[in-house]
């Protein structure tokens, strides 16, 4: 069966997304470019959000202490040894809020990145209190035509949940910002931990309707993870009870449900992540690889005759 995307997966993936685009494979290189957020420097608020341990998502070669150049030439080396080669890439600047510095810090990170020959375009990673029209004309200005993806953190659609885990911002901040940026033409990504403490099966599904109402391009969906060295550590020794933790096989049935709901034009980034034991704090599944979370949750919707948006709109 060829589904509305133009693809036999039962679910609009992300590779093919990048197929259709650029008409052959692109990987994406992490940077860390430097950047802080504004719940940490104290112009929101300090601490960051209480669920992060940015080290936990990184990359070994993405260290700030080495120039965006020579981060790209160690990603894209450790990227062909890892994987089969890519015909070209994406510098993914993925530390913290990559739009939170002066104009004109971005005008020489942005650049720096694509004045690689190897580099096709850029990826963003940011906060939705953190990009405005002046930081999308400098964006505009230096892609001068190529790809562009802008992700933003969004997190939650429950401003009581955003309030919690010391957001720094409401939905509506969110809702703004992908407006904003979805008028520029650039791609739009949206992100979102599924299980923080206090939102139910019920809400994370009924969530999607909402999702489905914001102009985006791509999606990221995690479970929630405790990891050290964060407030959600202390937060979950004080509290254990507030915190719920799925088994995989119920993570997977639950995020069936959400993506029968799901537009099927929004392409689906990744529905879980994977991050070191060492980094991990209460439950987890262990070290379970992306590409085999793929492979259950595809066996899973096939096994049930289940795609992407088959109860859009409904």
């Amino acid at each position: 069966m060829i589904y509305p995307w133009g693809d036999e997966r039962p679910y609009n993936s992300y590779a093919a997304y990048f197929r259709r685009h650029f008409g052959e494979r692109v990987q994406k290189v992490a940077i860390n470019a430097g950047f802080t957020c504004p719940n940490r420097d104290g112009k929101v608020g300090f601490g960051g959000c209480t669920f992060c341990n940015n080290e936990a998502f990184t990359p070994s070669y993405c260290q700030a202490a080495k120039s965006i150049s020579q981060q790209i030439e160690e990603g894209i080396e450790f990227h062909r040894r890892r994987y089969r080669k890519a015909s070209s890439y994406l510098a993914y600047f993925q530390s913290f809020s990559n739009t939170y510095a002066p104009l004109e810090v971005l005008r020489s990170r942005y650049s720096e990145a694509l004045a690689h020959p190897d580099i096709a375009g850029l990826v963003i990673a940011t906060r939705p209190d953190c990009v405005d029209s002046r930081v999308l004309d400098v964006v505009e200005e230096v892609a001068n035509g190529r790809y562009v993806a802008i992700e933003y953190g969004v997190e939650s659609t429950s401003d009581t949940t955003l309030r919690s885990i010391n957001r720094g911002h409401d939905f509506a901040a969110a809702e703004r910002a992908i407006a904003l940026t979805a008028e520029r033409g650039f791609s739009v990504g949206a992100h979102f931990v599924l299980g923080l403490p206090g939102e139910s099966d019920r809400e994370l599904i009924g969530q999607t309707a909402l999702i489905n109402a914001l102009p985006i391009t791509t999606i990221k969906f995690h479970q929630l993870q405790v990891f050290r060295g964060t407030t959600m550590e202390r937060e979950y020794d004080e509290h254990p009870e507030r915190f719920r933790f799925w088994e995989l096989d119920e993570y997977l049935d639950l995020f069936v449900e959400i993506l029968r709901r799901l537009c099927p034009d929004i392409v689906v980034e990744r529905f879980a992540s994977e991050a070191p034991p060492r980094y991990h704090y209460g439950r987890n599944w262990g070290l379970v690889r992306n590409e085999t979370l793929w492979s259950m949750l595809e066996a899973r919707l096939r096994e049930r005759g289940f795609y992407q948006g088959e109860l859009y709109g409904r």
